[in-house]
């Protein structure tokens, strides 16, 4: 696994010393993600350098820089930890409480009105409290990122993300929910029992096909907005880059074969979200049975990796298996969008350096560009549920937003996110 390593290189302030650093880092085979200038002092400059390292990476790399006559490797930096600790998020009142009648006005003896009020008419709930701008985030832990079964604790830090980005990029409030367990009917039981304090509920990091169960009994049993983001969220986001895709290689989407290379909750949601869309044929291969038996039911066909390699125009990836896909079987003007994080089934160069029309990753076909605005235009459309409509609204927003030879736009554009609100909302009117 790919993980950041953040080292923090000084440098003699003379033309040449970062160009050697950076030398001994490319012969090594590492790409630099980011460059930072941390400070310069006394002809001495301290540079922040984060590169993508394998765990098993040799690390001797340090002492090469370190010897270099003018430069020397300081440390490493926390820089991921530091901006984690104390937690991501906070909650803060939304009016200043800075006098007693304030005070007595939001709490008590002001606030016995408003309960009694909404006592006679539970509606008023809706203009009087928080709900139509609070989204419950809330996981088992049994499928975290590409780390797997880590439990509910330990991915509290993922939780805690959505909850920021939330707020930083629609304006919602959202409370990170930890479930210690993994039965369906026990975890709807859980989540029925609270859903009263939220507007809407995004599933996150459930493991399948669990999740496929509980989210269909949620949806049943509330009258609000239900969604497992990594279903629904990753599926918007694909759509959206394979509508471009589809465009700039000049063939139609609805009538290529797109083949979907891992059956868990993402590529399902690919599938299904494919079907809806109107994608004549879709393959899916997968090592489990009644993976291949769920997107029967959904219109595609039970595949082979090495038949969707052969046949399939577009191949879609969330396998989770690092380097999956061979270079050598790449077709010429195949899409390939290899989904997994936080290594792909194959780099997007890779892929187009063997013949790739389209490639990309996972790091930029993320599902951050869908679920703020999806739940953002369901709670202002006081929507009861997700339907197709609202996603493929999103996708085809994303992919008209998208610029020059991106497939899908920058996910911190707010104004993206807000177009994409706009959107749900509308499609939900409808």
């Amino acid at each position: 696994m790919k993980i950041p390593e953040i080292l923090i290189v000084e440098t003699i302030h003379q033309p040449g010393s970062l160009a050697k650093v950076l030398q001994v880092i490319g012969d090594a085979g590492l790409t630099i993600q980011h460059l930072t200038t941390v400070r310069r002092v006394e002809g001495k400059t301290l540079w922040e350098i984060t590169l993508e390292m394998d765990e098993q990476a040799d690390r001797s790399l340090y002492t090469r820089i370190d010897q270099l006559p003018n430069a020397r490797f300081v440390g490493k930096s926390d820089r991921v930890f530091n901006r984690h600790r104390g937690g991501k998020i906070r909650t803060v009142a939304s009016l200043p409480i800075n006098t007693l009648q304030t005070l007595r006005d939001i709490y008590t003896p002001g606030v016995a009105r408003v309960c009694l009020a909404i006592q006679q008419d539970p509606q008023l709930a809706h203009e009087y409290t928080s709900i139509d701008s609070t989204v419950a985030v809330i996981t088992n832990g049994t499928a975290i990122l590409g780390l797997g079964n880590i439990g509910p604790l330990a991915g509290l830090p993922v939780m805690e993300g959505k909850a920021a980005l939330f707020a930083d990029l629609v304006g919602l409030s959202a409370v990170p929910i930890l479930l210690e367990q993994t039965q369906p009917e026990k975890v709807v039981e859980l989540i029925c029992g609270i859903h009263l304090s939220f507007g809407a509920i995004q599933l996150e990091d459930f493991a399948a096909p669990e999740c496929f169960a509980i989210e269909s009994r949620l949806r049943e049993r509330l009258a609000k907005p239900v969604l497992h983001d990594d279903q629904h969220g990753t599926a918007v986001v694909a759509l959206a880059a394979l509508i471009n895709a589809a465009r700039r290689a000049r063939r139609s989407l609805p009538e290529s074969t797109v083949g979907q290379l891992g059956l868990g909750a993402a590529g399902t949601g690919i599938v299904r979200l494919l079907r809806a869309y109107g994608v004549n044929r879709v393959l899916g291969a997968d090592r489990n049975p009644q993976a291949l038996a769920r997107i029967k039911t959904l219109g595609a066909e039970a595949s082979t990796q090495e038949s969707i390699m052969r046949e399939a125009d577009i191949v879609v990836a969330t396998t989770g298996v690092k380097g999956l896909i061979r270079p050598e079987w790449i077709r010429p003007g195949q899409v390939i969008l290899a989904l997994s994080n936080p290594d792909p089934e194959i780099e997007p160069n890779l892929a187009r350096e063997h013949g790739a029309a389209f490639a990309a990753d996972g790091k930029g076909i993320n599902n951050v560009l869908a679920f703020p605005g999806l739940f953002k235009g369901a709670l202002a459309a006081k929507a009861t549920r997700f339907t197709d409509a609202m996603l493929m609204a999103a996708a085809q927003t994303l992919a008209d937003l998208a610029e020059d030879d991106a497939l899908v736009p920058g996910p911190l554009e707010k104004s993206v996110h807000e177009q994409v609100a706009a959107a749900v909302q509308a499609a939900a009117a409808t």
